[in-house]
């Protein structure tokens, strides 16, 4: 899955860089921003519980899908937000949100064949904004791409940290 891969290392490049500037943003809080940047590709779970199953078992129209849009990413940022302990909460919403947001984003930009997106702003829109379709999921490149990219950014931060020490 390079898809999720890509994810995981641009939010890791994303809020790295942002830590230089803000010494709140601790590698605890880089690896939560990553975490809300795979929030969108708990679809996947769909593969071992299929939507007809979960249906089934609640009795009303369920589908894993709208986990990938705006409204099923909100519900599960704020499920991931109540978890933690109540001083961590507003950061910790802020870089869910963060990497959900960029999630969509960068998925918005898959290439499709209609040349639309999907409704990414679901509830709130079934709109379907056009795609300029730079990459496939299934692509490697912006895996590789990407972490090139998280590598030239860790290790400026281990330069950076070794200049502090010493």
């Amino acid at each position: 899955m390079p898809d999720l891969l890509t994810h995981a290392l641009v939010m890791y490049s994303v809020v790295t860089v942002a830590s230089w500037r803000y010494e709140w943003l601790t590698p605890s809080f880089v690896t939560v921003a990553m975490m809300g940047a795979m929030i969108p590709d708990m679809t996947k779970i769909r593969l071992l519980v299929p939507s007809h199953r979960v249906q089934s078992m609640l009795g009303i129209p369920f589908d894993w899908l709208a986990l990938h849009s705006l409204g099923g990413s909100v519900v599960a940022v704020l499920i991931g937000t109540v978890l933690v302990p109540r001083d961590h909460r507003t950061r910790v919403l802020s870089l869910l949100a963060l990497g959900a947001a960029s999630h969509l984003l960068l998925d918005a930009l898959l290439v499709n064949p209609s040349g639309h997106s999907y409704a990414v702003l679901w509830p709130l829109s079934q709109y379907q904004p056009p795609t300029p379709g730079l990459y496939l999921s299934t692509d490697r490149w912006p895996a590789i791409v990407s972490g090139t990219i998280a590598a030239i950014v860790w290790s400026r931060r281990r330069r950076l940290r070794a200049d502090r020490v010493s």
